[in-house]
C-alpha cells in the first residue's frame, strides 16, 4: 500500500489563504477604574502587554465578545469573581478603543467551602436545580447567597422583594465566602416559620392534609423529613433503633397487652387512653408515656402523640400495641 503524499499534504496547506490572529495591546498611559468592592484600580498599559482578541481561525476571545455584548446590552453594573479582575483594564482597552461605554466592574471573593478549600464535590457543591429537588424554597436559597459575603444592615431573613434597598457592593467582602449548608439550613427553617398550613402542604406534596402539616411543620426542613411521620400515620414503621428497644423491653408484654384493651375502650383520645392505662399498670409520667409513644412511632421524639393517635386508624395503632404484647 502506498504511502500518503505528505508533500501534496503541505502544498494544499500553503495553497490555502493564511489567516492571522488579531492583537490589541498598548506601551502607553494607564487603565483606571474603581472597582464596585476593591476599590480605585489603577494598570500601567506596558504591563497589560499584547494579547489576542480574535483568533487564527476567525473566531473572537470571549473576554472580547462578553464586554462587547454587556455595552451592546446596556448592562451598566457587572459583578463577577475576583478571578476576573485582571481581565478587566483587558475589556475597558478594547471598549475604549471601540468608543463603547463602560459598565462599573466589581469583583467579589470566590465560595470556598466550610473548611476554606476550593467548592467541589466532596463538599456536596450542586446546582440550583440539585437544591430545588432537594426541596429547598427560593426565599431560602436567596436569603443564604444574599447574606454570604455581604455584611448587610438587615441580619434576619427577608422577602426577596424586601432585598434590593438593602444591597450594597460596596459591603461586599473581599475575602472568599464560605459556603456552609449548616447556614442555608438556617435560612430554609426560617423560611419555613412564614409560610401558612396551605403554603407548606403544597411544598410536601402528595395530598398532605392541613393537619398533618400542622403536626409536622416544626419537625421538618425538607420534604423527605416528613416522610417518616406519614409513616408513622398511614404507612410501616422502619425498625427501631438501640434506645427505643430498651423502652420497650423495660415496659414489657404486659404493659402494652394493657395499652392495647385501654384503646379500645378509649379509642384514640390519648388523654383518655393514658387515664386507663395508670389505672391498670400503676405506672405515671414517663414511665407510661414513653413506652407507649415508642410503640406506636418507632420514635421516643417528634411531633405531639395526640394528635398523632387521631390521625392513625384504629387497626394501625392496636396493631402496633398488639405486636409488643406478643413479645417476649
Amino acid at each position: 500500500m502506498p504511502a500518503p503524499d505528505g508533500g501534496a499534504a503541505r502544498r494544499a496547506r500553503r495553497a490555502r489563504p493564511q489567516a492571522h490572529a488579531a492583537v490589541c495591546g498598548s506601551r502607553q498611559g494607564s487603565v483606571e477604574f474603581v472597582d464596585l468592592v476593591h476599590g480605585p484600580q489603577t494598570y500601567a498599559a506596558a504591563d497589560i502587554g499584547d494579547f489576542i482578541v480574535r483568533r487564527e481561525d476567525g473566531t473572537a476571545a470571549f473576554f472580547f465578545c462578553n464586554a462587547v455584548d454587556d455595552s451592546v446590552m446596556g448592562v451598566t453594573h457587572v459583578l463577577r469573581g475576583d478571578d476576573h479582575l485582571t481581565n478587566t483594564p483587558r475589556q475597558l482597552m478594547l471598549l475604549d478603543a471601540l468608543e463603547m461605554r463602560r459598565p462599573s466592574y466589581g469583583h467579589v471573593g470566590l465560595l470556598v467551602g466550610a473548611d476554606g478549600a476550593p467548592l467541589s464535590k466532596r463538599h456536596g457543591s450542586a446546582s440550583v436545580q440539585d437544591f430545588r429537588e432537594r426541596g429547598f424554597l427560593s426565599a431560602a436559597v436567596l436569603n443564604h447567597l444574599f447574606h454570604l459575603g455581604h455584611s448587610s444592615d438587615v441580619e434576619g431573613w427577608l422577602a426577596p422583594s424586601e432585598m434590593p434597598p438593602h444591597f450594597r457592593p460596596d459591603h461586599l467582602g473581599l475575602a472568599s465566602a464560605r459556603f456552609d449548608e449548616a447556614q442555608l439550613m438556617h435560612w430554609q427553617k426560617e423560611t419555613l416559620q412564614r409560610m401558612s398550613a396551605a403554603e407548606i402542604g403544597a411544598w410536601l406534596g402528595s395530598g398532605a392534609s392541613e393537619v398533618f402539616v400542622e403536626l409536622v411543620r416544626h419537625n421538618v426542613v425538607l420534604p423527605a423529613d416528613a416522610r417518616p411521620w406519614a409513616a408513622v400515620v398511614q404507612g410501616e414503621l422502619p425498625p427501631m433503633g438501640e434506645a427505643e428497644r430498651g423502652v420497650i423491653a423495660a415496659a414489657g408484654p404486659a404493659f402494652f397487652s394493657a395499652a392495647a384493651d385501654a384503646l379500645d375502650q378509649a379509642g384514640p383520645d390519648l388523654k383518655q387512653l393514658t387515664r386507663i392505662l395508670r389505672e391498670r399498670t400503676g405506672r405515671k409520667g414517663a414511665e407510661l408515656f414513653m413506652p407507649l409513644r415508642v410503640a406506636l412511632t418507632g420514635q421516643s421524639h417528634g411531633p405531639e402523640l395526640a394528635p398523632l393517635l387521631q390521625l392513625m386508624t384504629p387497626g394501625t395503632a392496636r396493631r402496633r400495641l398488639e405486636a409488643h404484647a406478643k413479645n417476649p
